[in-house]
């Protein structure tokens, strides 16, 4: 069950490993890192396209989770 709990804030698995090291190089980790950034500021990211937003979109929705409305 622990592993279930700890699943809970990971960012989607079926991420393409583009949009993966993407985030990795932002030392983003989880859904919660992920969501202090704005739509926009992650867009921008290399290895982000419309496949890798849909899938974050959908993570937050299932989640309860948004992304910042700020910029930083």
């Amino acid at each position: 069950m622990s592993d279930d709990k700890k699943a809970n804030d990971n960012l989607p698995v079926k991420l393409a490993k583009p949009a993966q090291r993407a985030l990795t190089n932002e030392g983003i980790k989880t859904l919660k890192q992920l969501s202090k950034l704005t739509e926009e500021e992650l867009a921008k990211l290399h290895g982000i396209g419309p496949n890798a937003l849909e899938q974050i979109r959908k993570a937050f929705a299932e989640k309860g989770l948004t992304f910042n409305k700020k910029k930083k």
